[in-house]
């Protein structure tokens, strides 16, 4: 069995380095010989003296206020040239007319594109077959687009090409 580093002349000084004010950065530097800022801050967790510090306003205790929610505004469609070059406006996929799946339902080979908000109840995933990828015909042109210019490649943007 290997000997611990902390020996009872190191629990006092940590106790006493930390009831200062000192960090654990600095208590470690201190006491030196394998003994790290996470060593000491995991002591001094396992002895109970992170609970209370001089000089530290205590945690807050009681319930949480929740979050303001942010309102997010609703993407546009974006536009995608077709091999003519004309533009041409890129439309959603229509919803599910039986609702959607959620995280927990959806089965392989079902699109998994999001409608809505994961934070809100409604939250869904489309369901669809999947055509390539995660996604079914309509999501997979939204989802998967090639950057302007044709495809890029990993050398061409290192500079190797």
């Amino acid at each position: 069995m290997t000997k611990s580093a902390w020996t009872d002349d190191r629990v006092g000084r940590l106790k006493t380095l930390w009831l200062e004010g000192r960090t654990a950065d600095q208590i470690a530097r201190e006491l030196q010989n394998g003994i790290s800022r996470s060593a000491v801050l995991g002591k001094v967790h396992r002895l109970g003296l992170s609970a209370g510090r001089p000089g530290r306003p205590p945690a807050a205790s009681g319930p949480v206020a929740p979050r303001a929610r942010v309102e997010r505004p609703v993407a546009k469609p974006v536009e995608r040239a077709t091999a003519g070059g004309a533009s041409v406006p890129a439309e959603r996929a229509p919803d599910l007319l039986t609702g959607g799946l959620t995280i927990l339902t959806v089965r392989r080979g079902q699109c998994r594109w999001p409608y809505g908000d994961p934070a809100d109840a409604g939250f869904s995933l489309c369901g669809r077959p999947v055509a390539r990828g995660a996604f079914c015909v309509a999501h997979a042109e939204v989802g998967y687009r090639t950057p302007p210019g044709g495809a890029l490649s990993l050398l061409s943007l290192a500079g190797l090409a």
